[in-house]
């Protein structure tokens, strides 16, 4: 007889994983895995052999020697990429590597959000930030978003009508390039108005730019930390997981000093892998160029293929718009399609999509809308997967009336 352990957990925990998961589903559109092909095993093959035998008795010691922020080479890599990519004006110094960007999340979220405050984000979002604000018992406040980001306008009545109230919003997240999931970028207008929408109403911007090495066009706008004269009320995040390899777990926040010196103690895990920001910087500094600009190429070829595919299985039944760049693409579909249920019976066939409700701050909102990551599967199974995808929900909810492929 097994000790039953459930009256001693603490009441808050979230719901216990459904079970043990073995492999993945034959055709898999969740989440933010990369295309496989593209890890560069070679490269970091070379890298490991060449870091680990010039500085491999470093890692007698916690940190390799350079302290609490993470291994220098790579904040400076960082620091270095952000100013050429991006205007951004700052120095390793200014950079925490963290394990991934949840981390970065946990992070800022520990330093500002206690139970009852007030955080605005995009209506539609990273299913990451909603759950973790959620699980604080924060107040979340989606604004909404078009093509070209979140609607000004709508903030500034957003951010009046909490002022109103005594309410002063702890920050403001947003993905303004390539966001996540809808793949927009933002203007530099509205960036520029953003940034002043939020020294008038006395707030932080919390910058995620994750996805930002991903636009198709090899382009990419000026961060809005840069265009913020000192960075000072602009914390910002970005991720090696869409550019490299997500399972290595290596992210970067950035933030100025009287910020960093409250994030830094609130990092309790003694340091973020440094084997892999070793090997990380050594393979970066020589190739992180060449290998972002073949991986841009490969996904506009794969998104290319899922809106292409997803107009010939579904019609005029899917609404879905070209993205910018990244790795998915947001669809809506009519509002009789409960997205949730048609997860639970795709996932049935082999097909796994992230349903819209997980990724929208009103969830009732997304209940018609999903998401669909293309970056991991082939073309084939792109193609053959959606086309599932469409027979299942044929069968479920009578939508589209007819599929594209009558014979599999």
């Amino acid at each position: 007889m097994s000790f039953d352990f459930t009256p001693l957990l603490r009441p808050d925990l979230p719901p216990a994983a459904p079970g043990r998961r073995e492999g993945f589903p034959r055709y898999n559109f969740v989440g933010g895995h990369n295309d496989a092909e593209h890890f560069p095993v070679e490269g970091f093959i070379e890298a490991s052999r060449s870091v680990l035998t010039r500085e491999g008795p470093t890692l007698a010691h916690y940190g390799v020697g350079d302290g609490p922020l993470g291994y220098r080479p790579l904040r400076q890599f960082v620091a270095d990429t952000l100013r050429q990519r991006t205007g951004m004006d700052g120095s390793a110094d200014d950079v925490l590597i963290v394990s991934g960007s949840l981390q970065a999340l946990d992070l800022v979220n520990a330093v500002f959000v206690g139970e009852g405050d007030t955080v605005i984000v995009e209506e539609a979002t990273y299913q990451g930030a909603i759950s973790r604000l959620q699980r604080l018992g924060a107040n979340v406040v989606g604004a909404p978003l078009d093509d070209g980001g979140i609607r000004m306008d709508s903030l500034d009545a957003i951010l009046s009508d909490l002022k109103s109230k005594g309410v002063t919003p702890k920050y403001i997240y947003t993905v303004p390039t390539v966001q996540n999931p809808t793949g927009s970028v933002m203007t530099e207008d509205r960036r520029l108005e953003l940034l002043r929408l939020a020294r008038a109403y006395d707030t932080v911007i919390f910058e995620d730019d994750c996805y930002a090495d991903l636009t198709f066009d090899g382009t990419r706008p000026r961060s809005i930390r840069a265009l913020d004269d000192g960075g000072q009320q602009v914390v910002y995040c970005g991720s090696f997981s869409k550019t490299i390899a997500p399972a290595l777990r290596l992210g970067f926040l950035v933030a100025d000093w009287p910020l960093m010196s409250r994030i830094l103690p609130m990092k309790t895990d003694a340091g973020t892998d440094a084997l892999s920001q070793m090997i990380m910087a050594e393979y970066c500094a020589t190739d992180f160029d060449d290998h972002v600009t073949a991986l841009q190429q490969t996904l506009k070829v794969k998104c290319e293929t899922m809106i292409e595919t997803l107009a010939a299985e579904f019609g005029t039944a899917a609404e879905v718009a070209m993205p910018e760049g990244g790795i998915v693409v947001w669809v809506t579909l009519p509002d009789n399609v409960d997205t949730m249920k048609l997860y639970e019976a795709a996932l049935e066939e082999g097909v796994a999509i992230n349903p819209g409700e997980e990724w929208m701050a009103d969830a009732a909102a997304g209940k018609h809308r999903l998401r669909l990551c293309y970056a991991s599967s082939t073309i084939e199974d792109i193609r053959g997967g959606v086309a599932r995808l469409a027979d299942v929900c044929r069968r479920e909810f009578g939508v589209p009336v007819r599929s594209g492929n009558i014979e599999r």
